[in-house]
């Protein structure tokens, strides 16, 4: 018995020693130590257009809906698929459903779909030539953005100038604090974008029909891609 509660004092002691040296070591490794961030903003002409046009159709039958849904995609993708050049205006369809409609009692009146087709490209002009002549869909909804190499260009950028900002700010708490300078721990880097100017509307369409072939008006606006440095640097 003695010699089980000599044991037990001993691996008690040890422990206690362990939990010790840990707590002193992580002391010493976070002395000096100094948490901070720094940014890059570049503002850039926003280059990417997508517009949405779509078309619904109601009626007694399902089949008969999703014929009418049919016509109306193929003959805007027969319309559209002229203009269409890579990198400057693509195209691809988007959503196409068909679904129920129910009366008071739970039972089925009616069948009513929807379809969409959007263009998307960097050549303004001729995507909003290509939406006007579209005469079975109409314009329902538009975005401007940026594209793959532009954000990726600016990402960059922001990226070089957040760094740099993060290395000079680092030096300067470093000397403020009596130091030579420092070591890097720990970083993280996150980008986004922030417009610059409200999401175009469909002002003039909504205040009248558009004459046939009528080009859909575009004007692109900024944005500006934020870079974030953070992390924490060791003093020495």
């Amino acid at each position: 018995m003695n010699r089980l509660i000599r044991i037990g004092a001993a691996c008690a002691i040890v422990a206690a020693s362990a939990v010790g040296m840990a707590q002193q070591a992580q002391q010493s490794v976070a002395q000096n130590v100094v948490q901070l961030s720094a940014t890059g903003l570049v503002e850039v002409q926003q280059d990417l257009l997508s517009i949405v046009l779509s078309t619904t159709r109601d009626g007694s039958d399902a089949a008969m809906v999703q014929s009418q849904l049919k016509t109306a995609l193929d003959t805007a993708l027969t319309e559209a698929r002229k203009v269409v050049q890579s990198g400057q205006l693509e195209l691809r369809t988007g959503n196409f459903s068909v679904t129920p409609r129910y009366g008071r009692d739970g039972k089925t009146t009616g069948w009513q779909g929807s379809a969409e087709l959007i263009l998307e490209g960097r050549d303004f002009a001729r995507l909003g030539a290509a939406a006007g002549r579209i005469q079975t869909l109409s314009v329902s909804g538009m975005s401007l953005g940026l594209s793959r190499e532009q954000r990726a260009r600016v990402e960059s950028e922001a990226q070089s100038m957040a760094i740099e900002r993060f290395k000079v700010k680092a030096m300067d708490i470093s000397r403020s604090f009596g130091f030579t300078g420092f070591t890097l721990r720990e970083v993280n880097v996150n980008s986004n974008d922030q417009t610059m100017s409200p999401r175009p509307r469909m002002l003039a369409m909504e205040a009248r029909p558009m004459a046939a072939d009528a080009p859909v008006p575009v004007e692109a606006g900024k944005t500006s891609v934020l870079v974030t440095v953070s992390g924490s640097v060791q003093l020495k």
